[in-house]
């Protein structure tokens, strides 16, 4: 919500305040997608390891 309506913006009115607000609400539930807990997200691709994995003891 803070990205959407507030960040960067001055507001000289309350009134001016809940319009943002409620416009970036009206954008996100036409634009809306389920929030998955514990998921990463799409651009950051899964690490590899690397050397600080050590390797299994049979």
């Amino acid at each position: 919500m803070r990205s959407l309506a507030l960040a960067g913006r001055r507001f000289e009115t309350w009134e001016e305040i809940t319009d943002a607000i409620h416009h970036s609400t009206v954008y996100w539930n036409a634009h809306r997608h389920p929030f998955v807990w514990g998921k990463r997200r799409r651009h950051r691709p899964r690490r590899s390891p690397g050397v600080a994995v050590l390797p299994r003891a049979a």
